[in-house]
């Protein structure tokens, strides 16, 4: 074996060293040349043969199983990180570095460990980012709130994912706020229902009231038929009824959803006046008195 660790037996790399010795190299040298000769063809034989076959097998079982984009990404780049190594490991074998890469195996493993201490939050959010790829609580192009924010998903990676907000700012999340807490996606069954509650005076025919509030959902544009709108009496305070109506509407990510409540509650607004149903606002008596205490300085005139 030689000083710098090349192993003796019979390969590749000692047929090679032979070949150069016979030319004139020295011994030491012509082992140096074979080795990373033998090292570089296998590297990139293996490498570009693995690409050639195992990355499209890869797209052809992913499309098989309907990945979508956003976890296919990760995945091509993981099975490439895969060949990467398994290249480099059969380049040393057949190159003979087997003690230099023991050494090599040690110092990672060693590295890998600091690392680890030093990058904490990174692994953290690596981790939480393979949950999102494997769970799928959101997908790309989902509508999310999760920690009083909301937005709509961009883009996801293995370390963070980013959000557009409703207005229009661009949030970068680390992966594991999106696991450690809940998070509501709006977009997961396709629809979403909205609610909001009509107050009516205590003259007021709630009968008549609820008919409006139908009649007006049912002619809304982006208000789903079915599930069909629906009013509820939910409350009954000091001063009105109130109405709770339900409507839904379908792909809430891509809807105007804002807007769509929006003209509804106008369209219904309009029809309480024509009708003379009445929109009672609160009012606040305050009673009381206002008590003096002290008495007013008295003062005296002089004649002088």
């Amino acid at each position: 074996m030689s000083a710098i660790g090349l192993q003796t037996t019979t390969g590749p790399d000692s047929y090679l060293s032979e070949l150069l010795a016979g030319v004139g190299l020295p011994t030491q040298l012509a082992n140096a040349v074979a080795s990373a000769l033998v090292f570089l063809v296998v590297f990139v034989g293996v490498y570009v043969v693995s690409k050639l076959v195992v990355v499209p097998l890869v797209a052809r079982l992913l499309d098989r199983r309907g990945v979508e984009e956003h976890v296919r990404k990760p995945l091509t780049l993981v099975v490439y990180g895969l060949l990467l190594f398994v290249a480099v490991g059969l380049a040393f074998s057949f190159a003979g570095f087997g003690n230099i890469l023991v050494a090599l195996s040690t110092v990672t493993a060693a590295a890998t460990l600091a690392v680890g201490f030093a990058m904490q939050d990174v692994l953290k959010n690596f981790v939480a980012g393979v949950f999102i790829y494997t769970d799928e609580p959101f997908r790309t192009g989902d509508w999310i709130e999760w920690e009083g924010n909301s937005g709509y998903i961009e883009d996801i990676s293995l370390r963070v994912s980013r959000v557009r907000t409703f207005d229009n700012e661009h949030l970068t999340v680390p992966n594991s706020q999106l696991t450690d807490g809940v998070i509501k996606n709006y977009d997961r069954n396709g629809t979403l229902r909205l609610k909001f509650t009509f107050r009516i005076g205590f003259d007021d025919d709630i009968d008549e009231a609820t008919d409006i509030i139908v009649e007006e959902a049912r002619a809304r544009e982006g208000i789903l038929s079915d599930p069909e709108p629906s009013v509820r009496l939910v409350e009954i305070n000091e001063a009105s009824f109130g109405l709770q109506s339900r409507i839904w509407i379908e792909d809430p990510g891509n809807s105007d959803f804002l807007g769509i409540r929006g003209r509804f509650v106008q369209a219904v607004t309009e029809r309480f006046e024509e009708a003379g149903i009445t929109i009672p606002y609160p009012h606040r008596t305050v009673n009381g008195s206002l008590e003096r205490t002290g008495s007013r300085p008295s003062g005296r005139v002089s004649d002088d």
